[in-house]
């Protein structure tokens, strides 16, 4: 999970490099380092701790054409100086940057110290310049030295590596993203394309397997082997302004407040409600027609959108169940007429993509839904449906939740139209016509939220508990998500029928309840019974719901979301919880966009 960038191009790359890791940030940020050619050898500055602490203007003056830099989240050894990446070998000539986890490295250390090689720090990467600087000592070529030192890895990895005296950047993929840019005068390494999307938005995903050399003017694409392989040019488009924070103090703020826009590109020529139908192009009708269960796949935030799919099939009676991707393998029972669907923002979450392969290798149907292009979760599964969320760059995932839930509900509504025996939504006009206008309904709650006021009043609390039932369970659970991993304070989301069964013994006058209502009458009433439960214990009620509902009468306090369908209220509710995570975080004064121990894309199982 940690963001790699290398830069070979202009005099100034020290400049791109340390844009490149800025950008790259959300993906770790326990140490930093860069290493660069300096005319006379390699030259490393590594330290513990963020960015913006390594970079000074000694080292952004250093004149030099290539290097690479890391920003790391730990997995083998603590965030200190002697962890952060660079790595070198013995003699300093060798410098290696890696994302990913090198399976077999307690064997390759003990047989690199067995032939007297010295090591100084706590990691896996260490192994791979060590086994790099070998080959060179046994007279490989540098080429061959790194080829044959891949082959012997075992694991997932994303490496960079450069040599003093070579004009060259040495990468390869397994398991862990990489992204190669091509700049009119560079050419850019990196974990992800923010990375370098200030100076170029022509990108070439790299596969599994593959080894890239970079030299001045020139980019050659070989397998291990060294046998020649080609890759397509993508454009992306994403716009470069949409990487930085712009007048917000947060990108979290930023990116909530985007919804309206992100919702709008994923609706844009899908949802068409004057004729009552969706239209997913790569989804013709009859698609899904030879499908019997849907398995629905995600880790996090993507596996509470995967909750609210789950539901939305269940309505319409097919067989659909939610699985959190690390547990897939354990639980689910896969047949060739089960279609997976893969819930991943990045399209490279580790245990997702271990869930895809393994549910493709029983014989099911995989696709994916995800925000990114050429992504390996894109590549690998039989077909994609792209989100259009743009980049989303806090830790905390927002705006990608949203536009996850529509573009499966979507995918929901082709599903049900394929599948025999399954009951189409009653009204699927009203329910277009609705979504339509969900961005301005969410620019509404923007405009109006009292969730700054609710976040003060119930600060310094003992814990925060969200209840709902049906896709209001989604929501509450997605809500505690976000509220626990930038705040810091406990908060948990229950099925609110779920309270009495046990979480009720936790609830004072000290736990503020969020009751999450949905305007489906039957469900909210039972919801609403719950919640009084906790009220009659002395706890707080807060109620998400829309003007004159039910709850508000004995709600200690509302955070009210315009009416419309069922199935939208859930995403309206979401973005005020959203909005409290945030000012309760802002009033504690949290790192907002890089929470402790936590990474925007888990690259690692």
């Amino acid at each position: 999970m940690c963001g790699i960038i290398a830069c070979l191009g202009p005099d100034r790359s020290v400049d791109r490099l340390f844009t490149g890791l800025e950008n790259l940030e959300y993906r770790g940020y326990d140490s930093a380092g860069v290493a660069i050619q300096n005319g006379h050898g390699v030259e490393v500055h590594k330290h513990s701790g963020r960015v913006n602490e390594l970079k000074d203007d000694d080292l952004l003056d250093k004149q030099s054409s290539l290097g690479i830099g890391h920003t790391r989240w730990s997995t083998h050894g603590p965030p200190t100086d002697e962890n952060a990446h660079p790595h070198t070998a013995d003699d300093g000539r060798v410098a290696v940057v890696h994302n990913g986890i090198i399976e077999n490295y307690d064997e390759l250390r003990t047989r690199l110290e067995a032939n007297g090689r010295e090591f100084t720090s706590d990691t896996d990467t260490e192994v791979i310049p060590h086994l790099i600087d070998e080959r060179l000592d046994a007279g490989y070529e540098l080429e061959n030295a790194f080829r044959d030192t891949v082959q012997e890895l075992e694991g997932s990895y994303a490496i960079a590596a450069l040599v003093e005296d070579e004009e060259a950047i040495y990468a390869a993929r397994k398991g862990s993203p990489l992204v190669v840019g091509l700049g009119d005068d560079s050419y850019y390494l990196a974990s992800d394309v923010p990375a370098f999307l200030d100076y170029t938005d022509d990108v070439i995903y790299l596969e599994d397997g593959d080894v890239a050399v970079v030299t001045d003017g020139n980019l050659e694409l070989m397998d291990v082997h060294g046998n020649s392989v080609s890759r397509e040019v993508t454009t992306v488009d994403w716009d470069p302004s949409e990487t930085g924070k712009g007048t917000y103090d947060h990108y979290m703020l930023k990116e909530i407040n985007h919804q309206p826009t992100a919702l709008d590109n994923t609706i844009q020529g899908r949802a068409l409600a004057s004729d009552g139908r969706v239209v997913l192009e790569d989804f013709p009708p009859g698609t899904f027609h030879d499908h019997r269960t849907v398995h629905l796949v995600g880790c996090g935030t993507s596996y509470h959108a995967a909750m609210y799919a789950e539901k939305l099939l269940t309505d319409g009676d097919i067989q659909a169940d939610a699985y959190r991707a690390s547990e897939y393998d354990l639980q689910a029972e896969v047949t060739d007429d089960t279609l997976v669907v893969g819930v991943t923002q990045s399209g490279e979450t580790a245990d997702t993509l271990s869930a895809l392969r393994s549910a493709k290798e029983s014989g099911a149907t995989v696709v994916t839904v995800t925000n990114v292009v050429g992504s390996t979760a894109a590549r690998e599964a039989d077909n994609a449906l792209f989100i259009r969320a743009g980049p989303e760059i806090g830790v905390a995932a927002t705006k990608t939740f949203s536009s996850q839930v529509v573009s499966l509900a979507l995918l929901s509504q082709c599903i049900l139209s394929d599948i025999e025996d399954a009951t189409a939504h009653e009204n699927i006009q009203s329910l277009l016509n609705s979504l339509q206008a969900l961005p301005d309904h969410i620019d509404r709650v923007l405009e109006s939220t009292r969730a700054e006021a609710i976040a003060r009043r119930y600060a310094d609390e003992e814990a925060y508990f969200f209840i709902g039932r049906g896709m209001a369970n989604a929501v509450a659970k997605e809500g505690a998500l976000k509220f626990k991993e930038i705040t810091y304070e406990h908060a948990e989301g229950f099925a609110a029928g779920e309270l009495k069964h046990g979480p009720l013994a936790l609830v004072t006058d000290r736990t503020p309840v969020f009751a999450v209502f949905t305007g489906d009458e039957e469900q909210d009433s039972k919801t609403l019974n719950n919640a009084r439960e906790a009220k009659t214990r002395g706890a707080p009620v807060i109620s998400v719901a829309p003007p004159d509902h039910d709850s508000i009468g004995f709600a200690d306090a509302h955070l009210e979301v315009p009416d419309t369908n069922p199935e939208w209220l859930g995403l309206l509710a979401n973005v005020q919880l959203q909005l409290l995570s945030y000012h309760a975080a802002d009033q504690l004064d949290r790192p907002i966009d890089k929470p402790r121990n936590l990474a925007k894309s888990v690259t690692v199982e």
